[in-house]
């Protein structure tokens, strides 16, 4: 029932940020998106680079037309994926080769049927300091300078840790 609830909110977060054409609400030219899908996103750990896996987004793919994905949560997406190992209380950076970057971002940790909202400071987040295995949601959303409400684009990046 949880993991219901948890792809349910991601669902409703992903809705209500928006499926907006970056170029058609861009006039100057300088702040549209580009791209077929949302850039890639990687972790850091230790000088070793992890790429998470693209999952629910709203992309422009040409002038006049957004293409918005919707994909299952984080445990879904990963359950065939080997976790990160990785040691208690290390620290994880978050890295996208790609401008704009995002002006709004939201890390969620997910362990069994507990949900948490991570603290991100400069890219970067500490892992926690208990054995167990841990997913992670890593929203992202490019939002308008002048009106609040208006998403020019959004992803969901998703990976796992192990913390031994």
């Amino acid at each position: 029932m949880k993991r219901f609830v948890v792809v349910f909110v991601l669902l409703l977060v992903f809705i209500l940020s928006g499926c907006i054409n970056p170029i058609t609400q861009n006039t100057d030219g300088n702040k549209g998106l580009s791209g077929d899908t949302p850039p890639n996103v990687s972790i850091e750990i230790d000088s070793e680079t992890y790429e998470t896996i693209l999952g629910s987004y709203c992309w422009d793919i040409s002038q006049g037309e957004s293409e918005c994905v919707d994909t299952a949560g984080p445990v879904d997406l990963l359950k065939d994926k080997e976790p990160i190992q990785i040691k208690a209380g290390e620290e994880i950076k978050l890295n996208m080769d790609y401008t704009p970057k995002p002006n709004k971002i939201h890390l969620l940790q997910i362990e069994n049927d507990d949900e948490m909202e991570i603290e991100i400071n400069d890219n970067q987040f500490t892992a926690p300091n208990e054995k167990g295995t841990y997913f992670y949601s890593y929203g992202v959303w490019w939002m308008d300078e002048e009106d609040e409400d208006l998403s020019h684009g959004d992803a969901f990046y998703v990976f796992s840790l192990e913390v031994k």
